[in-house]
């Protein structure tokens, strides 16, 4: 990818031939991929750091405000259980051995540290091209939906939306917001390392999980409104138009990638993954440029990209890392 106004020497031009920009696109894929190997270690290593002078950097102090977050539930869900007073104000010594848990599962910490990714995203997008971050040109038109399910769930996920923004801007999570995995991921680090007894963790756990349904996450509602637009999805594939929430779900389910790395691939360092996954949901070249646009207005598409099918490109996606790497 060529960097305009950039140090960085573009790419070789491989002309229209398919065989060279696949050799160019892997090749740049392959270095993001290196990239994405080293994130999880460092996230935890700067979360667990006892030096507050790392916490500057707004990813990482979001990412530890919502662990947080998440021990502090955890431990009122115990205290509950064990018939002590609800208080969210516990001692370091308890809250900080369950957030070293919790930041101890990669799944855990990619997806905290994929919603942090998003909320900069949201606000850096509003901030140039002046998109609401709750209410989306595509989602208004989807609470005005003739179809009274459609309309329902798009309000439903508004409000959704709506409590997204109120909590990233608080550095939290709340549990009944996390996928079905993450939330068993944290409710094992509560039972293993929390210091309860094992029937006040079982009580606790059912709690929790009694409140919980993954459907009417945010995420959830966002993945069933998508999925339930058929072949209207694809305009959701326009930041602009989708929003960033919404765009970045059905990029997910279009490329066939998991969300947290498919907003990964929205920094700097993943343009390769991103513009393959746009590329992969089946965007002509032009489309895919245009939400470069908006996402990196600096960076331009290699020559020949427009030689590269969506086939082409899910099979190098494939080839990908995973995250956490």
């Amino acid at each position: 990818m060529h960097r305009y106004g950039s140090s960085m020497s573009p790419l070789p031009n491989p002309g229209a031939d398919a065989d060279s920009i696949e050799r160019v696109m892997r090749a740049e894929l392959s270095h993001g991929d290196a990239m994405i190997g080293t994130i999880v270690p460092i996230i935890r290593h700067l979360v667990a750091s006892d030096d507050q002078s790392v916490f500057s950097e707004e990813i990482v102090a979001r990412t530890r405000g919502m662990l947080e977050h998440v021990a502090r539930q955890l431990l009122a869900a115990l205290a509950v259980a064990e018939n002590k007073a609800d208080s969210r104000e516990h001692d370091r010594a308890a809250l900080e051995p369950l957030l070293l848990a919790i930041a101890a599962d990669p799944a855990l910490l990619a997806h905290v540290h994929a919603l942090a990714l998003e909320w900069q995203l949201t606000e850096r997008v509003h901030a140039r091209l002046g998109l609401d971050p709750v209410l989306s040109p595509l989602l208004q038109s989807l609470i005005a939906s003739h179809d009274p399910g459609t309309a329902a769930s798009a309000m439903n996920l508004l409000a959704a939306q709506a409590r997204f923004t109120q909590s990233q801007r608080r550095m939290q999570l709340p549990l009944r917001e996390l996928p079905a995995d993450v939330l068993h991921a944290a409710l094992a680090a509560m039972t293993d390392r929390a210091g309860a007894d094992d029937e006040a963790a079982d009580r606790a756990e059912l709690a929790i999980s009694a409140e919980y349904d993954e459907g009417n996450t945010r995420l959830g509602l966002m993945a069933r409104l998508i999925m339930g637009m058929g072949g209207g999805a694809m305009a959701a594939l326009s930041i602009e138009h989708a929003g960033v929430a919404m765009f970045l779900s059905a990029l997910s389910i279009a490329s066939g990638q998991d969300r947290s790395l498919t907003t990964l691939s929205t920094n700097e360092s993943q343009i390769a993954r991103l513009a393959l996954a746009l590329a992969a949901a089946g965007l002509k070249p032009q489309v895919v440029e245009q939400q470069f646009l908006s996402l990196h207005p600096e960076v331009s598409l290699p020559a020949g990209f427009e030689a590269l099918g969506p086939d082409q490109a899910a099979a190098i996606l494939a080839h990908g890392a995973g995250y956490p790497g």
